[in-house]
């Protein structure tokens, strides 16, 4: 009885943490982590000590915890009236809307904790980033740019990088790589909010696909994806890259191109591939490309 019991509260933890890391879509910070490692490494004259890694991580995950759990909790009333988003945690009973916010609070306290065994910029800035983490989760009751705020959020997280090297944001270069990182995230977050065209209409949500359509919305989307790559490029030229953050680049061009050819207006079903797989991968270029070149530099 003492093993089946025991057995039980074993699949019962495994269950809960499952729960726990959907809620939060641990698996997508494949998205962000590696354009605020990207940040520290360009920011750095040489390779960032382990030390800084390891701070920098924490409080990116922190706050990306926080962020979508918050994120979760707001919205929850939404998701349980959304076929796509009814069967999530909290909406299902799950997971406790006060366990949530526990959580919630508790995550952006271990943001605040990492940011402080970071320069003391990284802290000053804190409460500028908490307030954006936190604002985004209201904007699709305000305005259809709420995928451009979500942009923001992580060019913030860029941002965060390149401060915690010690990095200065008087120069064009970090602000060039959050412009890349923000019109990125804002052009793959409009294809994914096409799925919720009909949703948000009926709930009088605000989207760029509700305002505009799913067929202008996709050339909105490929246009900030343009934006995208002049940016990375400029940004090679700010710090003088080599040839493999170019080649990076290239092919990062390649995975945009593709990821559109896989979502057309009057066809979907593609949209988990183009917004999940092709994304983790063009994040996970952009930073070994970077790193690659920095490198190469430092080797020379």
């Amino acid at each position: 009885m003492t093993a089946s019991n025991d057995t039980a509260k074993s699949l019962d933890l495994v269950g809960s943490t499952k729960e726990w890391t959907e809620m939060i879509k641990l698996e997508h910070t494949v998205f962000a982590l590696p354009f605020a490692l990207s940040g520290l490494v360009l920011a750095s004259s040489k390779l960032p000590a382990w030390s800084v890694v390891f701070w920098t991580i924490l409080a990116f995950t922190g706050a990306r915890a926080g962020a979508m759990t918050l994120n979760r909790l707001i919205d929850a009333k939404i998701d349980s009236r959304n076929p796509r988003t009814e069967m999530r945690a909290i909406p299902r009973g799950r997971i406790k809307p006060l366990h949530a916010g526990i959580f919630a609070v508790i995550s952006f306290a271990v943001m605040l904790f990492a940011a402080s065994h970071l320069p003391p910029l990284c802290l000053y800035l804190s409460p500028i980033a908490l307030f954006w983490l936190s604002f985004y989760s209201f904007t699709k009751r305000i305005t259809w740019l709420c995928h451009i705020v979500l942009g923001i959020a992580l060019g913030g997280a860029a941002l965060g990088g390149w401060v915690a090297a010690g990095g200065q944001l008087d120069l064009p270069a970090p602000w060039l790589l959050a412009l890349s990182v923000s019109t990125w995230v804002a052009g793959f977050d409009i294809i994914y909010a096409c799925q919720d065209f009909e949703i948000d209409k009926k709930e009088k949500l605000h989207s760029i696909p509700s305002r505009f359509g799913i067929a202008s919305s996709l050339h909105i989307s490929s246009a900030l994806h343009v934006v995208t790559v002049l940016a990375m490029a400029l940004l090679g030229w700010q710090v003088n890259a080599g040839i493999a953050f170019y080649a990076g680049l290239a092919l990062i061009t390649g995975m945009l191109i593709y990821e559109h050819s896989l979502v057309k207006a009057n066809d979907l079903s593609r949209v988990n591939a183009a917004f999940f797989n092709v994304n983790g991968v063009v994040s996970i270029l952009a930073f070994l490309a970077i790193l690659t070149d920095r490198i190469l530099q430092t080797a020379k």
